[in-house]
């Protein structure tokens, strides 16, 4: 039995048509030597802190830095996700080869290699590599699979990623919130979404502290046209 695992349903259902799957099961779908299952993006997330040691469960300036000697990754807790997890874990003990039909990117190579690892996954692994779902690219990327170690560079540089985002979150998080906020509040800080809100804030006291001014523009008309000139205002 051939496996596909893509990241959405609405995908499995177009990738399972193409593919004569149409028989509708819980969590999947399958016919002939093909069952087509989803997941609905993250599954699994890299441990919380306290997974790892049982002081880091409690917000402490004194056990700081948290740098887990390995990272490890557990399936999110929620009843939804814990059930279709269930599914592919069982799907895949079953396969004889799993199709890795994620979306064509760096975030969709780790969501579902992620997801195969926590399952334990022993049989050969191939990757559809298509970045538009019409019939004829899905045939096409189908006739054309790829080696999953093809793959391997953008995998790590997705884990690489998602880890500096760990170190960099569960650490400044707590320090900053530990030494600059009021007891219960957190104060969030993010690779991406600091630098952002940072932008934004710096906008907004522009746009605050703008006062106007005025000014003159040197200008002249030859012959019905005007010319500015160049040196500013």
């Amino acid at each position: 039995m051939k496996l596909c695992i893509t990241e959405k349903p609405s995908v499995a259902k177009d990738i399972a048509q193409i593919l004569g799957a149409d028989v509708r099961r819980d969590g999947y779908y399958e016919g002939g030597e093909y069952k087509v299952t989803w997941t609905f993006g993250h599954l699994c997330t890299l441990k919380e802190p306290g997974d790892y040691e049982e002081r880091w469960k409690r917000w402490a300036l004194g056990v700081l830095p948290m740098i887990p000697a390995r990272f490890g990754i557990k399936v999110i807790p929620d009843k939804g996700i814990e059930r279709q997890f269930q599914v592919i874990e069982n799907l895949i003990a079953e396969a004889d080869e799993v199709i890795n039909c994620g979306d064509a990117g760096q975030e969709g190579e780790l969501i579902q290699r992620w997801v195969m690892q926590k399952a334990s996954i022993h049989c050969p692994v191939k990757r559809l590599w298509i970045s538009s779902l019409t019939d004829e690219s899905i045939r096409e990327g189908f006739a054309h699979l790829q080696p999953e170690s093809d793959f391997d560079n953008l995998y790590h540089a997705g884990l690489s990623r998602a880890i500096g985002d760990w170190i960099l979150g569960m650490n400044a998080t707590r320090l900053y919130s530990l030494k600059y906020s009021s007891p219960g509040n957190v104060l969030s800080i993010g690779r991406v979404q600091t630098p952002t809100l940072a932008l934004i804030v710096q906008r907004h006291f522009e746009i605050e502290n703008f006062k106007p001014e005025d000014y003159w523009e040197l200008k002249t008309i030859y012959r019905g046209a005007v010319f500015n000139a160049t040196s500013g205002r």
